[in-house]
């Protein structure tokens, strides 16, 4: 079996696993983003990224509205295409929103900036901090080349029950800084 199988296979079982657990948890995105706050150290983080849901993935909009009624500058990822790194654009409580690839939204008429700090939806993770995406390779790009550059941090964003023993690895893939869950921070 390929690297490639092994990640298809464990996206499938983690997509019904992040699908149930939505399911059982009605609160789960209100208790990730108190876990967020009180954990996550954002003294530098002049400007976060967080996603807006798709499918079943842990809502950040909660978080979102805190960061900005602390007065933290928020924008959200943009599919620039294909084997490309994400761009991002600015995003406040009433920006206007369209559309974008895979049905997230994303802010129409916002500025383009870089994020600091990064939080990230997923499939699974694991202990070790590595983060199962949807198979683009969008945020691994993305962290390489920022992390590069000024440097920057991620955590991913998930419910409890997305964590694995071991996500399948590849040269290419980005470890995360930590993992937030309804239930607590891992880092």
């Amino acid at each position: 079996m390929t690297l490639l199988d092994i990640k298809t296979t464990a996206r499938k079982a983690a997509k019904a696993r992040r699908r149930d657990a939505r399911a059982a948890h009605p609160h789960a995105a209100r208790e990730a983003a108190a876990v967020f706050l009180d954990n996550a150290r954002l003294d530098d983080a002049e400007i976060v990224s967080a996603y807006r849901p798709i499918f079943d993935e842990l809502d950040p909009t909660p978080l979102m509205s805190a960061l900005h009624k602390r007065g933290i500058r928020l924008c959200v990822p943009v599919i620039a295409g294909a084997a490309r790194p994400l761009v991002f654009r600015e995003w406040t409580p009433g920006a206007r929103m369209e559309t974008g690839a895979f049905g997230a939204e994303i802010p129409a008429d916002m500025p383009e900036t870089t994020p600091t700090l990064l939080i990230a939806p997923m499939l699974a993770f694991d202990r070790a901090l590595w983060r199962l995406g949807y198979g683009g390779g969008f945020y691994d790009r993305t962290l390489e080349g920022l992390r590069a550059g000024a440097g920057a941090r991620a955590y991913g964003y998930a419910y409890a029950e997305q964590e694995v023993e071991a996500v399948p690895v590849e040269p290419t893939d980005q470890r995360l800084d930590g993992v937030v869950t309804p239930g607590g921070l891992i880092d």
